[in-house]
């Protein structure tokens, strides 16, 4: 398990967190000032809502489900988008998110108001998000502490896997020692 928040890492909401927008999510971070708060997306909540209906120029860019993710309860009715990059170069119109560990230094933000084509062969996968989600500075340590969720390492096939209804189990399976238990625990857990 990670030791603190930083850029690049997973908040996994525990059993214990039942609040409609969080529960059973897989949250990347993108962006963490002890000072500014936290900022992520949730990365398995895909919407009903394809990204041919509101920003039809990115859809050749996507990866599967072409939808539009549901990112967080802030700003719904923005856009924010992630590409991974094939290499270590910076194409136009994409921002690397943090220079560390091989999962987030090939992850970046892309810009939605540039041109598609600028990005076209350059980036290896996308995802377009719906809102994010924001923490004041001191929030999510609170929450942290009060036992909502579980900081994690991310991998690099997290913020762009395949069956995003599975991410929550499968980050939690592969977590060392008794953390990978709770991959196992029931959606009711009056249900054991």
């Amino acid at each position: 398990m990670a030791e603190a928040i930083y850029v690049g890492g997973l908040l996994v909401a525990t059993p214990l967190l039942d609040d409609p927008n969080f529960r059973r999510s897989v949250v990347l971070i993108l962006e963490h000032d002890h000072d500014g708060g936290t900022l992520g997306v949730v990365l398995n909540r895909p919407s009903d809502i394809s990204v041919t209906q509101v920003l039809p120029v990115w859809d050749p860019l996507v990866t599967g489900p072409p939808v539009l993710f549901e990112g967080g309860p802030v700003q719904t009715d923005s856009a924010l988008a992630l590409a991974a990059v094939p290499s270590g170069e910076e194409p136009l119109g994409w921002r690397r998110l943090h220079a560390g560990t091989d999962a987030v230094s090939r992850l970046g933000t892309v810009d939605l108001d540039a041109p598609p084509e600028i990005l076209q062969g350059e980036i290896a996968q996308m995802r377009i998000f719906a809102g994010y989600a924001g923490w004041t500075s001191g929030q999510l340590e609170s929450e942290i502490a009060e036992g909502a969720w579980y900081i994690v390492d991310s991998e690099v096939g997290d913020t762009f896997h395949a069956d995003p209804s599975s991410l929550w189990r499968q980050v939690l399976r592969r977590q060392p020692g008794e953390l990978a238990f709770v991959a196992t625990c029931p959606d009711d857990p009056t249900m054991n």
